[in-house]
């Protein structure tokens, strides 16, 4: 299978020897690495002419991606390639000076979302902190952004809110792809590691995930299609409630709900807001684990109808408004072991637990997150690969 887009592992045959040769590596990567031939990278790298793959770095979910959301796991060895796997998803999230200290390089290649709380954006912030640190060179094969490479939305991180889903300044839908991020990162770090991209052939920004002609594979336990990803950049912030964010169905995020919603009413306010793109439809689930485990939801499930005119953040917000408004005595805010509450960390601010249950604060935020948005388009326009169709 060739598809219409190469990405960077897709050229790693061609140009590994080069960059690599002499060199002992080790790779970060979990089952999206793969070339649009569905060669793991994993492969790839072990024939790399003249460079030795010594040892894998694993983040959120494990090499394989057997493990659930928010699972801590250790260090090991991988029994089918007796090598070592650095977790970064357990005491440690960043490499240590142990693990770095017989490696010339590091190979990033992960599929990456675009959105701010999915915190593989953040392990590789941590990476090339830690390389820069150490001396060690990073190599980031390059992926499309599911969601292309022109939507951008949502305000930018405040600093007090820093954590592992959301480690830089950046909005919640960054616009850009993996490499162009790394790039970013790099040139905006106090002290810049030595970093090389191998860019995607054949893609532009107009590109969707499903344009690319590439084999779709899930990039963690709970993101299964293209529908999944569209949608949760705004119905992840139902992470920060007592709502079930649909974990433990075969619909996560696209289904949000709780045995007290009152489903039916919710699905007609949303309706009499006529937000563009998205039709909202009452549901009913039992998730099989995490939130209301065993027990039967109301629910709504967010349609798309238009992708290009469907505003996810916005869209997730709104609904999260009319929930605040229907429900004020049952909607909570979940809180963190470190005393945080999760709503402020997953969007970045406190203003959406303080004002989003009231009209004019909903307009407020909604109004600030396009404003950070439009000087997010500035701030990223240096570090960008690729241009329009």
């Amino acid at each position: 299978m060739t598809g219409i887009v190469q990405t960077g592992a897709d050229q790693l045959t061609r140009l590994g020897s080069k960059l690599l040769n002499g060199k002992r590596f080790a790779l970060l990567t979990n089952p999206t690495g793969i070339d649009s031939s569905f060669r793991s990278t994993i492969d790839l790298c072990r024939n790399v002419k003249g460079g030795q793959l010594t040892a894998f770095f694993a983040c959120e979910h494990g090499l394989r991606n057997e493990k659930q959301a928010g699972v801590l796991f250790e260090d090991e060895m991988d029994a089918e390639y007796d090598l070592p796997v650095y977790s970064l998803y357990g005491t440690n999230r960043r490499p240590t000076a142990e693990s770095l200290k017989n490696l010339d390089a590091i190979v990033y290649d992960i599929q990456d979302l675009g959105v701010r709380f999915y915190t593989y954006l953040t392990t590789l912030v941590y990476v090339m902190e830690a390389c820069a640190d150490y001396g060690v060179e990073l190599l980031v094969l390059d992926r499309p952004n599911p969601l292309g490479g022109n939507r951008v939305e949502g305000g930018i991180l405040e600093e007090e809110f820093e954590s592992m889903v959301g480690a830089w300044r950046m909005p919640i839908l960054t616009g850009m792809t993996i490499g162009e991020f790394a790039r970013l990162v790099n040139g905006q770090m106090e002290k810049p590691c030595r970093l090389e991209v191998i860019p995607l052939e054949g893609w532009n920004r107009s590109m969707e995930f499903p344009d690319t002609g590439l084999p779709w594979i899930m990039p963690s336990p709970n993101m299964p299609s293209m529908e999944t990803v569209r949608i949760y950049g705004g119905n992840c912030l139902f992470e920060g409630t007592n709502l079930s964010e649909g974990r433990g169905t075969t619909r996560p995020f696209e289904m949000i709900g709780a045995p007290w919603l009152d489903h039916r009413k919710l699905a007609e306010m949303m309706a009499d807001l006529n937000l563009p793109g998205v039709h909202y439809h009452p549901v009913t689930f039992t998730p099989s684990f995490h939130k209301y485990a065993g027990e039967l939801c109301n629910g709504i499930m967010t349609y798309v109808s238009d992708r290009d005119s469907f505003r996810a953040v916005e869209s997730g917000l709104s609904l999260l408004h009319q929930i605040l408004r229907l429900h004020p005595e049952k909607l909570e805010w979940r809180g963190r072991e470190d005393g945080k509450l999760f709503i402020d960390i997953l969007s970045g601010t406190a203003e959406v637990r303080l004002r989003a249950a009231d009209l004019e604060g909903l307009r407020s935020i909604l109004n600030g997150w396009r404003a950070d948005s439009e000087q997010w388009r500035e701030i990223r326009r240096p570090y960008l690969l690729y241009e329009e169709a």
